[in-house]
């Protein structure tokens, strides 16, 4: 082509090699109106270019027509390509690194948004060519940007303009090719990751296990692929959290095992112990392991079974209520008038509660039971379990009215544990505190557990010789009314609230008055009387008796430290109806503290027995259930026609 845009024929006879002219030949076509600098950017494909001397000098024997393309050169050494010098391996490696990034960038079935990061390779360069570089030795991919100027420049251009040789070498040489892309930079520092959990308790489950590898094989392929296609938009860059949770596994190699060195071993003797001293059995270090909080979910029911034989069914509704979230960590089930066979009643218990816990101890006075279960992997923390008994009666040998307290520290906070049976009768309130203080003056609790406070315990109150106390039972206190001036009162409760009826409980007058229960606290009462039903039914007494319903059966509390005790619920269970009295139940949730090395500990001691007929009885009745469900599936009616 001339200088003027006019095309300079071309003649393919003149060829002496005899090969097509479209393979190295390339007419371009601009319009005489273009402006002058456009045209100092186009290269003469026929002035010589001091780059390909040394090929020239190969092929000076060679006649070349003046419209003959150059032969094309041969590639340079990879040092020489890039600026011309010779690269270190490091610049090597790199550059090998970003081609292989850049080629997994322009996959074609990609679908990111790449238009914003590319860049034209040498665009400061003519045509794109580098220092040195012939037409002929460029790659395709500089005759793209090279194309789209053309054809910004000749609007006029069309196909017919074009001969066929030019055409059929335009194809060949502006072939597409793959896109390369410039290398993305963070344009921002990556943000923290926040470790923070809902729990305290659960904050171990952020640690990711490595030995899970088809979460971690699947996440590094998944993972490498968002990456890349992505990373194609820096906008989105700026807000992506380099975050492995979400694809590695969530179990937890955090273990509550502390290594023990040699050296503590030989020193410590485990005698004595300080609350701040570190790694005490039962220290503040493993305190915090398994209740970050410092508190303890204890769950108290109390029952008047009135001797009945015949167990409910079961014990579901009692014990694992549906309204309630999680399972409380004690249990503590104390019964008055309780079933004949007491080892049958300890069976029935845990099997409710299944393998989660075990029976810490059990004690009895007669027919009154008192049975502590704890969940198996804090059997570990309690101490040494101590009971005790006192009766009532003046004659020691009927053991139907009185106390049964079992007491144990756990870490380093001390509970006791008292159920009791008072005196029965409307109007038997002196006697009812005469029980009391024989109770508290000859309960014979703690024996060889240390108190943890000293200063604040009295030899004539047993209550005051430990942090936590819960005292429940059948306290026979009744309310100073009628019986039809109480249905009356039940008729006008509205939302619950029974301060009308609590008016007249004799309990709560002889409290406030200090002459029961002195430092203890009992939550809000917002059940109906628990005393006296018709077996089978929600219905108050009906027999010739005719007896005034009351609250007899309670749970009270007293702690050493203001708000230990935190009230989660108290309410009574309609849905046990084999006895007269229907349960209360209270769940708590009290503070613990750090304790001492020198509390004797129970060495993980449970009753085995009770646990492995509990848990084949549990399995039992599941598979019996099982059966029942084949038998009913399998079972069908078939019509038949006689």
């Amino acid at each position: 082509m001339s200088e003027n845009g006019e095309s300079i024929p071309f003649n393919p006879t003149d060829l002496s090699s005899g090969e097509p002219a479209c393979k190295a030949n390339t007419v371009l076509r601009v319009d005489s109106s273009t402006d002058i600098s456009n045209k100092d950017e186009l290269i003469d494909v026929n002035k010589p270019n001091d780059g390909p001397r040394l090929l020239q000098d190969e092929h000076k024997d060679i006649k070349l027509s003046p419209y003959l393309p150059r032969p094309p050169s041969q590639p340079k050494h990879i040092g020489l390509a890039m600026g011309g010098r010779n690269m270190s391996y490091e610049e090597k490696v790199r550059g090998r690194r970003l081609r292989n990034s850049q080629e997994s960038l322009t996959d074609p079935g990609e679908t990111g948004s790449s238009t914003d990061s590319l860049k034209e390779e040498n665009s400061s360069s003519p045509l794109g060519l580098k220092n040195g570089q012939s037409p002929s030795s460029r790659r395709p991919l500089d005759l793209l940007p090279m194309e789209t100027t053309f054809r910004s420049w000749s609007g006029s251009f069309s196909e017919s303009d074009v001969s066929p040789h030019e055409l059929c070498d335009s194809k060949e040489r502006i072939k597409p090719s793959r896109i390369v892309l410039s290398p993305l930079q963070s344009t921002s520092t990556y943000p923290a990751l926040n470790h923070t959990v809902a729990s305290a308790s659960l904050r171990t489950t952020n640690r990711i296990d490595k030995d899970c590898l088809d979460y971690s094989a699947v996440g590094r392929r998944g993972r490498s692929e968002r990456l890349h296609r992505n990373l194609s938009d820096s906008r989105l860059f700026e807000t992506m959290v380099s975050d492995n949770v979400s694809v590695h596994s969530m179990r937890s190699t955090y273990s509550v095992l502390n290594p023990i060195r040699p050296r503590d071993v030989r020193n410590r003797s485990f005698l004595e112990g300080s609350v701040l001293g570190n790694g005490a059995l039962l220290g503040a270090e493993e305190l915090d392991r398994y209740f970050p909080e410092r508190r303890l979910g204890i769950y108290i029911a109390t029952w008047n079974m009135q001797g009945q034989k015949e167990l409910p069914y079961n014990l579901d509704d009692l014990l694992l209520p549906t309204d309630t979230d999680f399972v409380q960590d004690v249990y503590v089930i104390g019964v008055q008038e309780g079933c004949p066979d007491r080892r049958e009643w300890e069976i029935r218990l845990q099997e409710t509660l299944g393998p989660y816990y075990v029976m810490l101890y059990a004690a009895a006075h007669g027919v009154l039971y008192l049975t502590v279960f704890v969940r198996r992997d804090l059997i570990w923390f309690c101490s040494e379990v101590e009971h005790a008994t006192v009766t009532t009666r003046i004659i020691s040998q009927i053991k139907t009215k009185g106390a049964v307290g079992i007491g144990f520290t756990f870490f380093g906070t001390s509970f006791l544990f008292i159920t009791s049976h008072f005196t029965s009768g409307d109007s038997k309130i002196y006697e009812r505190i005469l029980d009391y203080n024989k109770i508290i003056e000859a309960l014979a609790l703690p024996r060889n557990l240390p108190d943890t406070n000293p200063y604040r315990s009295t030899t004539s109150d047993v209550t005051t010789r430990f942090d936590e106390v819960f005292w429940f039972g059948d306290f026979n206190f009744r309310l100073s009314k009628t019986r039809g001036e109480v249905e009356a009162m039940l008729n006008q409760v509205v939302d619950a609230d029974m301060s009308l009826l609590l008016q007249h409980d004799q309990l709560s007058k002889e409290m406030k008055e200090g002459s029961i229960f002195k430092g203890f606290q009992e939550a809000q009462i917002h059940f109906t009387p628990t005393y006296k039903f018709d077996i089978g039914c929600d219905v108050y007494d009906t027999t010739t008796k005719q007896r005034t319903p009351s609250y007899t059966d309670r749970i009270l509390y007293r702690n050493r430290h203001a708000d230990d005790i935190k009230v989660v619920k108290y309410t009574s269970c309609s849905a046990i109806k084999t006895s007269d009295h229907r349960p209360v139940v209270g769940l708590f949730q009290v503070k613990l503290r750090p304790g001492r090395d020198n509390i004797p500990l129970g060495a993980g001691q449970f009753d085995r027995g009770l646990y492995l007929e509990g848990i084949r009885r549990r399995i039992t009745r599941e598979l019996k259930k099982r059966e029942a469900t084949m038998k009913n599936q399998n079972s069908s009616t078939v019509c038949t026609i006689s």
